[in-house]
Parts: structure tokens; C-alpha cells; sequence
């Protein structure tokens, strides 16, 4: 199978690059055995040769990781591959294999003495064999020696040089896989939050949902049932029969009314009074049939430059008017009320005051399971606007609720 990464190749060199770097020198050496070795000198050679194969064979091709044996093979290799040479110089061809894995094989230290010994064998075969015969063979032999060095220092160069950038991405990819690791953990915790988050927006939004359908009862079936039940002790108590006709009749409004109101508030609609008309024109309307419902004088004012409000503003203040008015029928016993709309360049007033026996605003009880929501209603619906109500009142002196709101336009 043909290896298909750079290390797989050189791994498959080392393993059968001496075998084949061996078999061509042994090959030329006996074909030139002749000009460089007496027979005694072939037999030798050829002796050793069978101890390189057996040192190959026998040995195997040490791994990185096996210091000692890795730095005994190499060692007893190049003095074979050396002596090889000292018979013929053309089995340097097999020595050479030392510039190539000093730095796999060796430490650090040593890596460089055994390029130097590879170098030493390299520059006596170049130079016609060892011992150097004459003195011009032994200027040759030195020159060779030195290039030859220069030649192993810059493989050395390289090879530590190789070795750096293969340690930095080794721990380029430990750090990588460990940033996976960490981001996979976050991609977790996220995910298990995502999902907490979910349930607790969907438990939010369904508690949300049951106190906009509590206020929404309470200010239209509970309000309209109670002016309902308001008419009908009147009528019960009419000794003429034409204005107990009127009560019933303004009874049956109320009903009619209260139940499209209720059916607008499941689907989640604006109040009816909306639906054809601006805010001022619905506060007018509510409090004109209030007064004629209730027999208290009331008096509706606008000040400022009426604007377009959006829905839920508008929607929000004629709330908090029928809560107010609806408050001052039941409790105060007032013989005058005023409701004021001021629009207020940023921002939107609704003031509801009223003539009546007043309270301690600080003494109202907390809204229970069978109250109304009152006060604490009309807070939460300017609260979800960012907006404020606020109470004055007295014994014996009236009553005043304001809420201010952020004043934002249609659309």
C-alpha cells in the first residue's frame, strides 16, 4: 500500500533504506574489489556484510522512545559501515545512511558526535580510503573532513530545527484539543442552559399570561358585575316601574358589554372603546356612562397637544381609569370626581380624584384570594410600561391616583 503521508514515507525509508543503500554498495564493491581489496580483504568484507544484514535482520529498525537501543544500534552500525569503508571506499554509500538518523536515534548531545563519526567515514572514503596514503591525501582527507562537517552541523541545524517546529505543533494541537475539550464542555453548559432558560421563559410567560387574564377579568367581568349587581338592587328597590325599566336596561348593557370585554381579553384585544376611537374619546365615554351609572357628578379634561398613543399605552391608562372609578363607586361615597389626561411632551398623566371619605394609602391590606386587585393592579399595569402610579389620600379628604407613563406614539 503506497504510503500517503510525508512521515509514512520516511518511516518506510528507515526501515528499508539500509537494506537497499547496503545491497548497492556491496554491489559496486564487488564489481570494483579488484582496485581496492586483496582476496583476503573480499572476505572480510563479505563477512561483514553478512554482519550488517544480521545487525538489520536481527536488530530491526529501532523507534524513537528506545534510547539505548536505538544509540546501540547506531553505534555498532557505523563501526561496521567504517570498516566496510577501510576495505572499500565505496561502501561509504552505506554509511551515509548515519547523516539521516543521528537525530532520530541519538540524544541531543550525542546526535552531533555521531553525525561527526558518519562525517569522518564519508571524508576518508572521498578522499581514496583510510589511512590517507601521502600527504596530499591527507590535505584532501581534512578538507572533505571539514566540508563534510559543515555539512552535518547544518543537517543538525535543521534537524533541531524540524524537531522545534514538530514539538510546537504537537503543542499547538494539545492546546487545540484541549480548547475543543473546554468548548465542548461550554457547548454543554449552554445547552443545559439554553434549555433551563427555556423553561423558565415558558413558565415566566404563563405566569405572565394568568395575571393579564386576572387583571382582565377583574376589570371587565368583575367590574360589570358588580355595576350589574349595583342595578339590579336598585331596580329591586324602584317603586316605579319605568326606572326600574331603566335600571334593567342599563344592567343589560353592562352584560352585553362585559361579555364582549371578556371574550377581547382571552383573545388578547384592546378594550372595545378603543377600537374605533383615540384614548381621550374613549376616557369620555367611560366616564360619562360611570357618572350615569353611579350618580356621581364626573368631569373628563384633556391638557396638552393630544398625540397618537400606541395601543398598549392607551389600552394601559383606560385601564387604570375604570380601576380608579370602579375603587371610587365602592369605597369613597364621593359626590365629585375628575379625571385629567395630560399629555406631557415625553410622557403621559392620568390623574382620578374624588370628593370622598378618603383613606391611609399606607394602611391598605394586601390584596387576598377574594379581593380585587385594586391599587397593586394598577402598579403592575404601569409597571410593564415603565411607568408609575402613585396614591394620595386622606380621611375625610379625598382621594387622587396618578399614573405616569412614557409617552409612545402610534406606530
Amino acid at each position: 500500500m503506497t504510503p500517503t503521508t510525508v512521515e509514512e514515507r520516511w518511516d518506510r525509508f528507515f526501515r528499508w533504506g539500509p537494506y537497499g543503500l547496503l545491497a548497492l554498495a556491496t554491489a559496486i564493491g564487488a564489481v570494483t574489489s579488484d582496485f581496492f581489496m586483496t582476496r583476503s580483504e573480499t572476505y572480510a568484507a563479505g563477512g561483514l556484510v553478512l554482519a550488517v544484514l544480521a545487525l538489520q535482520a536481527g536488530w530491526g529498525e529501532p523507534r524513537p522512545g528506545h534510547p539505548v537501543r536505538g544509540q546501540v544500534y547506531f553505534a555498532v552500525r557505523t563501526v561496521l559501515a567504517a570498516a566496510l569503508s577501510w576495505f572499500n571506499p565505496l561502501f561509504s554509500i552505506y554509511a551515509v545512511i548515519g547523516y539521516f538518523d543521528a537525530g532520530r536515534l541519538l540524544p541531543a548531545r550525542r546526535a552531533r558526535l555521531g553525525l561527526l563519526a558518519t562525517a569522518v567515514v564519508m571524508a576518508g572514503s572521498q578522499s581514496g580510503g583510510l589511512p590517507p596514503a601521502s600527504a596530499l591525501q591527507w590535505v584532501l582527507f581534512a578538507a572533505l573532513l571539514v566540508l563534510n562537517v559543515c555539512l552535518a552541523l547544518v543537517f543538525a541545524h535543521l534537524g533541531d530545527k524540524e524537531a522545534e517546529r514538530t514539538a510546537e505543533r504537537a503543542a499547538t494541537i494539545a492546546e487545540l484539543e484541549r480548547a475543543n475539550a473546554r468548548l465542548e464542555q461550554a457547548l454543554a453548559e449552554n445547552a443545559g442552559l439554553h434549555a433551563q432558560l427555556l423553561v423558565q421563559a415558558r413558565e415566566a410567560g404563563v405566569a405572565d399570561e394568568r395575571r393579564r387574564l386576572a387583571a382582565e377579568i377583574h376589570d371587565t367581568i368583575a367590574q360589570g358585575l358588580t355595576g350589574i349587581i349595583t342595578q339590579l338592587q336598585v331596580v329591586s328597590a324602584a317603586p316605579d316601574p319605568r326606572l326600574a325599566r331603566v335600571h334593567l336596561e342599563r344592567a343589560t348593557a353592562l352584560a352585553r358589554h362585559s361579555l364582549g370585554e371578556a371574550r377581547r381579553s382571552v383573545q388578547n384585544l384592546g378594550p372595545a372603546a378603543l377600537e374605533h376611537g383615540t384614548l381621550p374619546e374613549a376616557l369620555h365615554k367611560t366616564v360619562t356612562d360611570w357618572s350615569e351609572r353611579t350618580g356621581v357628578a364626573a368631569r373628563f379634561t384633556v391638557t396638552g397637544t393630544e398625540e397618537p398613543l400606541h395601543e398598549e399605552v392607551a389600552a394601559t391608562l383606560l385601564r387604570i381609569a375604570e380601576e380608579a372609578l370602579a375603587n371610587t363607586a365602592r369605597h369613597a361615597g364621593a359626590t365629585r370626581t375628575g379625571v385629567t389626561l395630560s399629555y406631557m411632551g415625553d410622557e403621559v398623566t392620568l390623574d382620578v380624584r374624588d370628593d370622598g371619605r378618603g383613606f391611609e394609602p399606607a394602611a391598605v391590606p394586601p390584596r387576598s384570594g377574594t379581593g380585587g386587585f385594586g391599587l397593586d393592579g394598577m402598579r403592575a399595569r404601569a409597571a410593564r410600561l415603565a411607568g408609575t402610579v402613585s396614591v394620595e389620600s386622606e380621611s375625610d379628604g379625598g382621594t387622587a391616583v396618578s399614573a405616569r407613563v412614557p409617552l409612545v406614539s402610534h406606530g
